[in-house]
């Protein structure tokens, strides 16, 4: 991408995710909990893993023929549709009415998604499958997931579930997105949103809710960059890098103050917890309040891929160090076992 699509955002680094971290409080981010068993859910074989794009191709059809009504996506698109879109309609696409509205309003990214980069989707299948090799030989017991490629509303550039990653081609191919860009912000999206795919919520605990979030996207960059070898987003990681000792003491201290404000009911104190998870997530494409100029979109992701690249590097098992980054139990003793504490230099 231009710039790297934010993980389940909207637009190119984009705004607003309803995803994973979607909304202040909500305990879909609270925490990443590796699946019980691997075997419980099915495993693609990385040597013919292929991105499924049957959803995609009825949605550009419909396009194609100026079908775009709400009675038409409806029929056309939403009923009897595949497994990519039945995840991705809940909190993203919602129904055919909001769809069309996305359609109309963003006629443009529509159109030069299906003409660019749909017909760059069919040569990705090669990209995906090394990939997944990669995975394969890392973690050999973890389950690689089915890859749905789907036309949502405009809001989500990817998610998860345990079988399946979804990525929505509207988002990913904004127009400007040329095709070498594209064909990185595939590669990964395939590696990010398969980690994904091992983490799952636990929504009865959502203490430290800043550090959580940051792991589990964090841990999914971090591990996207070993099998990639690809920076998540070079711009974003420029900066930070020179303001490293900076940037933690202002997470730090926004991690203290959402901490204390966990079951607060004083409007003042929920709403500057809100802000302050706003300055690390949901905020790529947006103007940030209370921060340096340049302050890159989801920060927090940086943190995170920090704090557990620095949890591998101290590690004796490299691979157990990983298991226990994806489950993140314990997100406090990650951050004290990590040694990460960036300090200013004298």
């Amino acid at each position: 991408m231009t710039r790297l699509v934010s993980l389940h955002t909207q637009n190119p680094r984009i705004a607003g995710r309803p995803s994973r971290i979607a909304t202040w409080g909500t305990a879909a981010f609270a925490a990443s909990l590796a699946l019980p068993a691997a075997a419980q859910v099915g495993s693609v074989d990385p040597l013919t893993a292929t991105v499924q794009m049957q959803d995609a191709e009825r949605f550009a059809r419909l396009f194609a023929a100026d079908s775009v009504s709400p009675a038409a996506l409806k029929t056309g698109y939403l009923d009897g549709a595949g497994r990519g879109v039945a995840i991705f309609t809940p909190h993203r696409i919602q129904n055919a009415e909001n769809l069309a509205r996305a359609v109309a309003a963003n006629n443009a990214d529509y159109a030069h998604a299906i003409t660019t980069c749909l017909p760059l989707v069919r040569e990705t299948d090669a990209e995906l499958r090394a990939i997944y090799l990669a995975f394969r030989g890392l973690l050999p017991e973890r389950p690689l997931p089915q890859v749905h490629i789907v036309f949502g509303a405009g809001n989500s550039g990817g998610t998860a579930a345990p079988d399946a990653q979804v990525l929505g081609l509207e988002v990913l191919c904004r127009v400007g997105t040329t095709p070498d860009q594209f064909r990185q912000t595939m590669r990964r999206f395939f590696a990010h949103e398969t980690v994904h795919t091992w983490q799952t919520d636990a929504a009865s605990d959502e203490r430290d809710t800043l550090l959580r979030a940051a792991l589990s996207e964090g841990v999914a960059d971090f591990l996207a960059s070993l099998v990639t070898g690809l920076s998540p987003d070079e711009s974003r990681e420029r900066y930070a890098l020179a303001r490293e000792a900076d940037i933690w003491t202002r997470f730090e201290a926004d991690r203290m103050l959402i901490t204390a404000s966990t079951g607060a009911t004083d409007a003042e104190k929920k709403l500057a917890a809100k802000r302050a998870f706003g300055r690390w997530f949901a905020n790529a494409g947006q103007t940030v309040a209370d921060v340096p100029a340049g302050w890159p979109g989801e920060l927090g992701y940086w943190v995170g891929m920090r704090i557990a690249a620095a949890y591998f590097e101290r590690a004796t098992d490299k691979r157990v160090a990983l298991n226990t980054l994806i489950e993140a139990r314990d997100p406090q003793a990650i951050l004290r076992e990590s040694g990460y504490r960036p300090r200013h230099k004298n």
